[in-house]
């Protein structure tokens, strides 16, 4: 494919909660065994695009270690690879990334050595699989400026954190409203973009030129009079984890059979760093009903509808419903937990309950095991 690829994982928002305290949104593990990130890495290399570039800021370690190696996406070649880069202290520049344009600015050396004619813009947030190499062709038949992957939302979801696209019958965007108060419309930004290498490097300079570091606001926004943005209409499976109730929607989404038929046994596949594991071990008295249960678990307890990603031990007499439990926990005897998500590392004590009443609860304990 003729484009190179960037993913913008840096950002961050308080609609996470203590779910973004130790980890990038990108890094946030999803379906059991895989990373928010592992979908646009995965559909970067089923598009054939052997050029990413991933934009990290906001607590990347986490990140930045899944990504230690690009093997496992088939990044690990000569010509292209997979570059990471996060905001660095230079001689005309000592800022972090103050925006998505910003970011872009700040790797702007990046592009101008790269000999791709187009590039792809994707979020690291996103859960989805699409084949660029389509949206590359749909952008070169309509002569556009700027392609833009949209995508409806049902009726009643929160569309307020999304930009809406109102587009002609041609599918030329002729508003777009960004994160609007009140929308008139369900059609909204996949936050995906297709753009001319050489046409998004003078977009970028222009924006830094007049200290403007957004690229929805101060690009598609400000130029969507002045430049053929159209849209693209994506009707599968599309969800954004950038708030606590969508993350856990989106998982709970993979407890339906059509969606785990969808991402784990329809080409083209999801990659992702491989560990090794035991396989899950369910002792004497275990119960399990409807859940993804991950590599490395131990289950004594009842669970119920619920996800349990790698190395979780249930003990006895516990019950997990409506529930995720993050990598590496122990819940310890006679637990109940319902409609939690329970942080990556921690140590639930026996006899403890927790119970998400007015929505999702976040449960966040002290780890003993690893305190000195």
């Amino acid at each position: 494919m003729r484009a190179v690829g960037i993913i913008l994982a840096g950002g961050n928002n308080q609609k996470m909660r203590e779910l973004s305290n130790k980890r990038a949104i990108a890094a946030m593990p999803v379906a059991g065994s895989f990373r928010s990130i592992d979908f646009a890495l995965s559909n970067m290399t089923n598009s054939g695009i052997q050029k990413v570039a991933v934009l990290t800021q906001y607590n990347s370690r986490s990140l930045n270690e899944h990504l230690s190696s690009s093997k496992w996406w088939d990044f690990g070649r000569k010509q292209g690879g997979l570059f990471v880069f996060t905001p660095t202290i230079t001689v005309g520049n000592n800022f972090w990334y103050r925006g998505t344009a910003d970011a872009l600015a700040q790797n702007l050396d990046f592009l101008r050595r790269c000999h791709e004619p187009y590039a792809v813009i994707a979020s690291g947030d996103g859960i989805y699989k699409l084949d660029y190499s389509k949206v590359l062709e749909y952008h070169i038949e309509k002569k556009a400026d700027i392609t833009v992957v949209c995508t409806e939302v049902p009726e009643g979801d929160d569309i307020s954190r999304f930009g809406v696209v109102k587009m002609n019958d041609d599918g030329r965007i002729e508003d777009f409203e960004e994160k609007p108060v009140e929308a008139s419309g369900n059609a909204i930004s996949a936050g995906i973009y297709v753009i001319r290498r050489r046409q998004l490097i003078e977009l970028i300079e222009k924006a830094a030129s007049e200290n403007q570091f957004d690229f929805v606001k101060d690009i598609l926004v400000r130029y969507k009079n002045m430049k053929r943005i159209y849209a693209y209409k994506m009707d599968s499976y599309w969800a954004n984890i950038s708030t606590v109730d969508a993350y856990y929607k989106t998982n709970m989404d993979f407890l339906k059979p059509e969606v785990r038929d969808y991402f784990f046994r329809q080409y083209p596949d999801v990659y992702s760093k491989i560990e090794d594991m035991p396989p899950a071990k369910y002792n004497p008295g275990a119960d399990v009903r409807n859940s993804l249960v991950s590599a490395g678990c131990i289950i004594n307890g009842k669970v119920e509808n619920s996800i349990l990603f790698k190395k979780v031990f249930v003990g006895e007499n516990c019950v997990i419903k409506n529930s995720i439990i993050l990598n590496d926990v122990y819940i310890g005897d006679n637990t109940y937990i319902e409609n939690c998500i329970v942080e990556s590392h921690d140590t639930i004590r026996a006899n403890s309950r927790y119970v998400g009443e007015g929505g999702v609860k976040i449960v966040v304990e002290t780890n003993e095991r690893y305190v000195m």
